[in-house]
């Protein structure tokens, strides 16, 4: 049975999408069954994986809404062992028609559970909001991995997040652990850098992963070819970072911790 792991932080521009795509492809190279489930309408996980923006036939939209399975909308990527559920921007509607559902917090949980069997991991990126898909996401998942990017302000935005993360325990999901904190933008030669990562652990001590996610040119070049930073550059200090980031998240979880 796969290990689902939310990608989430309700805050934009921190590397969520950049790590879940990623982190995925690390997992798949190393010989891992990866699902990503893209759940934001801006479908940039889509996009970055190679989807054509305006191509979708079906997305999650049609599974959330018109109950398609999720199997019947599976795409491939580059990778063998990586598989997509694609979004597209009919999202952003489905925010407001899911309010409607009976138990809508748990509609993404239901899709996923006939297809789990078939995969390791299942990565769902998330909208960079407190939305009901975001909700989905954390409701369906096993544990939550929260990229924060290395800013003065990113211990009071852990803060918020964690109690949002509280209150989806006590309501949906008792279950839900941290998979860890995730230094991304990282500048080794900045003080600030450095602070934000020993206040981190000063208050989070071991949820903070050891990998961290350098400023890097190349990844951030590689979505624009609809690509991981590991297939487009697999040299980059990008690329080798997401790696040892792999190797960090199958290490846990060979330990059992996570």
């Amino acid at each position: 049975m796969a290990k689902i792991i939310a990608v989430t932080n309700q805050k934009g521009g921190v590397g969520k999408t950049t790590t879940t795509i990623n982190l995925a492809a690390g997992l798949a190279m190393a010989d891992m069954r990866v699902l990503v489930v893209d759940t934001d309408a801006q479908a940039n996980c889509s996009s970055g994986l190679g989807v054509v923006k305006g191509s979708v036939e079906l997305s999650l939209y049609d599974s959330l809404i018109r109950s398609v399975p999720l199997a019947t909308i599976l795409r491939d990527t580059e990778l063998d062992n990586l598989k997509l559920v694609p979004a597209d921007r009919n999202l952003s509607g489905a925010v407001v028609e899911m309010l409607e559902l009976p138990e809508r917090e748990f509609l993404l949980k239901r899709l996923l559970e006939p297809v789990v069997g078939n995969f390791d991991f299942v990565l769902i990126d998330s909208p960079p909001s407190l939305s009901i898909l975001t909700l989905n996401g954390l409701v369906a998942a096993d544990s939550v991995l929260i990229p924060i990017q290395c800013e003065y302000f990113a211990l009071e935005g852990l803060t918020d997040l964690f109690d949002t993360l509280a209150r989806v325990r006590r309501a949906f999901n008792p279950l839900l652990s941290i998979q860890g904190i995730l230094l991304t933008m990282f500048d080794e030669r900045t003080n600030l850098s450095a602070q934000v990562r020993e206040d981190l652990k000063s208050h989070f001590a071991d949820k903070v992963l050891e990998t961290v996610i350098p400023r890097n040119v190349r990844l951030a070049e590689a979505p624009s070819f609809g690509k991981p930073v590991l297939i487009y550059d697999i040299r980059s200090k990008g690329a080798e970072s997401y790696l040892r980031l792999a190797k960090e998240i199958l290490s846990y979880e060979k330990e059992g911790i996570g």
